[in-house]
C-alpha cells in the first residue's frame, strides 16, 4: 500500500503544538502508511513530540521550520502578504510541491482559504472553491456545502458546489448515486430567490441525484446525503447547530443536578446520555474540507483538542486515499462539458 504525507500546521488554532502534535501523532497508530510534517517553530514541536513520548528518530514524523505565524483574526489579505514563511503558508506549499499530498491547519479560516487558493489555484472551470463537512442526522451524518467560503453565490456556483460534493460524498462513502437537495425556505418549486430556482433547473438537467428543494429540518432528518447552500445561508446553518447543541448540553447538565430526584434521574440514566453525547459531540464532525481546489485542505476548528483535531487529520487521510481531488477534478470536467456550463 502506498504511504500518503499530510502536512500539519502546527502552529494553527487556539493551542498549537500542544493539541495539533499528539493529535496527529495518534493518528499514526490508526494509519501504519502515514506520515507527518510538522510545519511551525521546530523549538516548540520538538518539544511537544518529547512531551508526547515520540522518538524524535522516527522517520514517519519531520519537522519543518517555519519562522511566521497566522494570528486568529488576523486579515486574509495580510496574512497572504506579508506572511510568507506562516507555518500554514508553509504547509501548503508542501502540498504544491508534492512533498505533502494534503495539509491540515486548525489556523484563521480566511487566511487558511485565501492562501490555498493562492497557492494551489482551482480546478479548471471552476471558479468558486467551497467548505464542506459533516452534521450528525437521524440515520447517521448528513454532508453540507458550502459553509462559509462564499457569502454571495450565483446559481452556477451553488450547481458546482453540489456536483464537487456529491463527487466527495461518492468517494469516501461509497455511496453510488448520493442523494442531493437545494436548501429551501420550502420544498415547493415556486418558492425561493431566483438564485435558488436557477440552480434547481441546472441540478434537474444534471447526472446528479438531485430530489429537489429541502428545508433547514432535512439537514437532520437523514434522508438526503448532500445538502447544497450558499456560503452565508450555509454557515449560519452551521453556527446554529453548534449553538443549539450547546444549548442542549447546557440544559441537560442543569436539569439533572438542580436536585435530587434529577441526580437520581441521571444516574439512572447515565448510560443512554452517554450514547446520545457521543452522537452528537461537535468533535466527531470537525474537519472541514475545502473542495475545488487543485490539493486537499482539510480546517480543524480553532479551539478543537486532540480528538477533535485527530478526525480533523483522519478526514484528510481519507480524501487521499480516495483521490478526492482528483476525482471531482475529472467529474466536474465532464459533467461541466456536458451541461454547457462554464
Amino acid at each position: 500500500m502506498s504511504t500518503f504525507t499530510i502536512a500539519i500546521d502546527a502552529m494553527g488554532g487556539d493551542y498549537g503544538p500542544s493539541v495539533t502534535v499528539p493529535a496527529s501523532l495518534n493518528s499514526l497508530k490508526q494509519f501504519p502508511h502515514l506520515k507527518l510534517i510538522f510545519v511551525g517553530d521546530e523549538a516548540k514541536i520538538t518539544t511537544s513530540l518529547k512531551d508526547s513520548g515520540w522518538n524524535l528518530e522516527n522517520e514517519r514524523v519531520q519537522i519543518r521550520h517555519a519562522s511566521q505565524c497566522v494570528e486568529m483574526h488576523e486579515s486574509p489579505s495580510k496574512a497572504l502578504r506579508n506572511k510568507k514563511d506562516s507555518s500554514m503558508r508553509v504547509a501548503i506549499n508542501l502540498v504544491k510541491e508534492g512533498a505533502a499530498d494534503a495539509c491540515v491547519s486548525a489556523g484563521n479560516t480566511g487566511a487558511l482559504m485565501a492562501t490555498a487558493r493562492f497557492v494551489l489555484k482551482l480546478i479548471p472551470g471552476l471558479d468558486r472553491p467551497a467548505i464542506i463537512s459533516t452534521l450528525p442526522s437521524m440515520k447517521g451524518h448528513t454532508y453540507m456545502l458550502d459553509l462559509g467560503a462564499n457569502v454571495d453565490s450565483k446559481a452556477e456556483h451553488l450547481f458546482h458546489f453540489a456536483l464537487m460534493g456529491n463527487e466527495m460524498v461518492k468517494a469516501v462513502e461509497h455511496i453510488k448515486e448520493p442523494k442531493v437537495g437545494l436548501l429551501n425556505i420550502g420544498e415547493e418549486e415556486m418558492k425561493g430567490n431566483e438564485q435558488v430556482k436557477k440552480a434547481a433547473q441546472l441540478l434537474t438537467d444534471s447526472d446528479l441525484n438531485y430530489i429537489g428543494f429541502v428545508e433547514g429540518t432535512d439537514i437532520f432528518l437523514g434522508d438526503v446525503d448532500i445538502v447544497v447552500a450558499d456560503g452565508f445561508v450555509g454557515n449560519i446553518a452551521l453556527k446554529t447547530t453548534e449553538g443549539l447543541a450547546e444549548m442542549i448540553g447546557s440544559r441537560l447538565k442543569r436539569s439533572f443536578t438542580s436536585s435530587l430526584y434529577g441526580k437520581i434521574v441521571g444516574l439512572l440514566a447515565k448510560p443512554v446520555l452517554k450514547i446520545f453525547k457521543e452522537e452528537i459531540d461537535p468533535r466527531e464532525y470537525n474537519g472541514a474540507s475545502f473542495l475545488g481546489l487543485k490539493g486537499i485542505v482539510v480546517k480543524s476548528h480553532g479551539g478543537a483538542d486532540t480528538l477533535a483535531f485527530q478526525n480533523a487529520v483522519e478526514i484528510a487521510y481519507l480524501e487521499i486515499e480516495e483521490n478526492v481531488a482528483e476525482k471531482i477534478n475529472a467529474e466536474v470536467e465532464r459533467l461541466l462539458n456536458k451541461a454547457g456550463v462554464k
